[in-house]
This record gives structure tokens, sequence and C-alpha cells, in this order.
């Protein structure tokens, strides 16, 4: 399923093969965790920015509309029209983003929904069954997401419950493709490292989830609190002690300087909120810094987000319009930002991967955080 094509030192270009297509990586993943990119982002839309693989979040859909609503829809790829891969994450980043509304047991977590007050149950096995509800391509191992920081005492008890939580998403699956009403009978299970900055948990950890032969292997917990300097040394440490033939994922990373740091320390996939949520907010990501545009500088500016790029936004509006839209508060303004940024992304990895594999990551890494460096505002 994961060929690795060439490698440029630790940074790996490669392909991860799917029931839904073949994804070329280093890939980011495009966040639509309620099935919808934020920001009136179609799916028509992402397939014109070259999005890859979308996102969604087994919570947020279970809590709503219902994953049972999903199935019966045909399942995710027919609910939002996307032909495409899609990662769904497991609930496990709900332990930590909702920690006032939950209380973590042996047997999973129960949570107070954020929408209506209802309790929720969610464990290994009803993470996984929502996810064989949605028909997702790769669906996440429940797990829990340790906050920062935390007491070595406490992160070695919940990386040990993760990975008895992991066995149990591995068995319930199994059963769950086999079933005759799954949509999706080739479904992915990806399992999640944990360890926080203790990296001698960290490197246990791998060791373990490594020898239960899972489709691929992703970094949790990072992005939390930590600096980015404690980051990479976390996947430093981390990363050769996971299957060389599988994918690595980096969860919720991160900026345009993150991702290029950690494609060179051997990571496959990646997805974060930034380039929606700094879109929205008027921040776009360009190869000379991030850039705001409600700033007084560019109310008479006639030129592109970015000159040469070839976004939606960029090949038809300048910074004068699209500043005006965003000060008005009107919705086009806020799509035409995000659609920007995405495309940002998706395009940097494009440049990351025919970097890799022309054998000149280093001086292409180097060239793109000095652009980030100089900065535009």
């Amino acid at each position: 399923m994961f060929q690795i094509i060439t490698k440029d030192k630790n940074a790996k270009r490669g392909t991860f093969t799917t029931v839904h297509g073949t994804i070329q990586t280093p890939v980011f993943m495009n966040v639509g965790t309620t099935a919808a990119i934020k920001g009136a982002v179609s799916t028509m839309d992402l397939q014109e920015i070259r999005t890859q693989v979308e996102l969604s979040n087994t919570y947020h859909l279970h809590v709503r509309p219902g994953d049972e609503v999903v199935k019966k829809m045909g399942g995710l790829h027919k609910f939002m029209v996307w032909d495409k891969p899609i990662l769904t994450d497991s609930g496990g980043f709900q332990v930590f983003s909702l920690s006032g509304l939950r209380k973590i047991k042996e047997e999973g977590v129960h949570f107070q929904s954020h929408i209506d007050g209802r309790k929720i149950f969610m464990g290994p096995e009803e993470s996984m069954q929502i996810q064989s509800n949605l028909a997702s391509t790769i669906a996440m191992a429940f797990d829990e997401c340790p906050p920062h920081p935390a007491t070595r005492e406490y992160m070695q008890d919940s990386v040990d419950r993760t990975t008895r939580w992991l066995l149990r998403c591995q068995k319930k699956m199994k059963e769950l493709n086999q079933l005759e009403d799954t949509i999706n009978k080739s479904q992915m299970l990806f399992g999640i490292n944990q360890g926080g900055t203790y990296e001698d948990i960290r490197i246990e950890h791998a060791k373990r989830i490594s020898e239960l032969e899972l489709d691929g292997y992703a970094l949790g917990g990072l992005a939390v609190g930590e600096s980015h300097s404690e980051m990479y040394r976390i996947i430093d440490e981390t990363v050769p002690y996971l299957p060389k033939d599988k994918p690595v994922y980096l969860m919720g990373v991160g900026t345009p300087a993150n991702i290029l740091e950690a494609v060179d320390r051997g990571v496959d996939f990646f997805d974060c909120v930034y380039p929606t949520r700094n879109g929205r907010h008027g921040h776009a990501y360009t190869n000379h810094g991030k850039m705001n545009l409600l700033n007084a500088k560019y109310e008479l500016d006639g030129r592109p987000i970015e000159e040469g790029c070839e976004c939606p936004a960029c090949r038809h509006y300048n910074r004068s319009y699209i500043r005006h839209l965003l000060k008005a508060k009107e919705m086009l303004g806020l799509r035409l930002m995000v659609l920007h940024n995405l495309y940002f992304y998706n395009k940097m990895m494009e440049e990351i991967r025919d970097a890799i594999e022309r054998g000149n990551y280093q001086n292409y890494k180097a060239a793109k955080l000095q652009g980030f460096a100089d900065g535009e505002d």
C-alpha cells in the first residue's frame, strides 16, 4: 500500500494506495471537520485547488448530523460528493479539547455534547463503528491526547490505556470490515503514538504499536503547547522506531515551516486548521511570509495576493477588493482567502515532492524558509 519512490536523506517521496485512489506523499490533508471546509469551499473547489485528501471528524459528525444518517446516505463520499480519499479523526482529540465536558474511564470516554448537552459515550468500539458508518478511507484509532504539560505518571498511564484501546480498535475494525452492510470493507486503520515530550515513553510506545501491523502510524499529542524545538526533537527521536514501510502522520501540524521541518524528519501526512482559520481572519500564506490583508496599506493595492499564484483568488481578484470584502464581512472574502491558503499548502506539497525526487530538498527547504523569514508584513 505504501511505496517509497525515493528519499533525500530522511525526506521521503512515496505513494499510498487506497480503495479511493493513490495518494502522492508527502501530503497535506485539507480539514473539513463536519464534512465541509469552513469558508464556503465546496468539494468541486477542492478538486480545482489540487486537494488529495479531505479530513473529517468522527465526534463532530456523530453529534451532527449523526453517523447513522451519513451511512443511510451512502457514506461520507456520497454525502459530500467527494471521490478521493477521506481520513476521519477518531474523536480522541476531543478528549483533549473538550476536557471540561468529559470523563475518561477504561471502557472509554463519557462526553457531554458541546451542542445540546446530551450525554455521549465513545470508546474504541464506538469510534470504529462510527467511522465504519462514515465509510472513510482511513480511520484513526481512538486514543487520549494528553494535555501539555503532564506528569510522567499521568502520561505513562494514558499511553498504556491508549495501547489497550488500540488493540480493541483493531479487533473491532476487522469485525466491521467483514459485515455485509459495511460500505467500505477496505477501511484502513492508523494507530497513534503518544507520550508527550517524554522521549523514552514515545519510543517504547512506538516499538509496541509497530508490532501490530497497522496501515499507518501517527504522532499525536504534539503542537498542543510545547515549543517547536521540543516537537522537532520528539519527531527526531520517535520516527526511527516506527515501521519503515508504513506512512507517518504528524497530527494537527502545522505552519508551512513546521511541515518543511517535519518532512525532513521522515513525516508523510499532515493536517492543520491554520490555512482555513487564518484565511477567515484575513491572513494569507505566501512565499514571502504571512500577510494580513486587513492592513491599510493594501487599500489601493491592485496586485493579487501573490504574484504568479494560480489559485482562484489570485487569478481573478486583487488585494484591494479582497480587503474590502473582508472589512465588509462579505462571505466571498473569507472564501477567497481560504481557497488561496489551501492552494498554497497543496502547491507547496507538490514542490516538496518534486524537490525530493530531484534530490534537492535541502536547498529547497532553505530557500523556502528564507522566503518566509523575509516576510511581507
